[in-house]
């Protein structure tokens, strides 16, 4: 992963965002995602920010309202979450149809996310 990106809890934990990124952006009802450390107190709440397939999910669940994508979501974050050590899990999720704001070469402008979550 991308050093300037690791998250550093107030435990000393390093996490990388990629990592679990990969295995969030494996579940098929997931477009993208972005993990990230949100400001929480005096540490960082971990948090994945998630764009959801809407095709995926007008074809597998037509009747879905925003609330029961967003329990499908967590359910598989938190069997991802079963198979990671306990400071790797995701404890915060914001769930999104719409895009990431990207580079030209489509990686997430992480800095620039975060800006919009924190100012929202």
């Amino acid at each position: 992963g991308r050093k300037k990106f690791v998250i550093v809890l107030k435990n000393g934990k390093n996490i990388y965002p990629e990592e679990l990124e990969f295995l969030i952006n494996k579940l098929d009802i997931v477009k993208d995602s972005m993990v990230f450390g949100l400001p929480k107190d005096d540490d960082l709440l971990l948090s994945v920010k998630v764009q959801y397939d809407e095709e995926y999910v007008k074809e597998h669940f037509p009747n879905a309202d925003e609330k029961e994508i967003e329990k499908m979501v967590w359910e598989k974050i938190k069997e991802i979450n079963q198979s990671l050590p306990t400071y790797k899990y995701i404890k915060n999720l914001i769930l999104t149809k719409e895009n990431f704001i990207t580079t030209t070469t489509a990686k997430i402008k992480r800095h620039e996310e975060i800006k919009k979550i924190l100012n929202k």
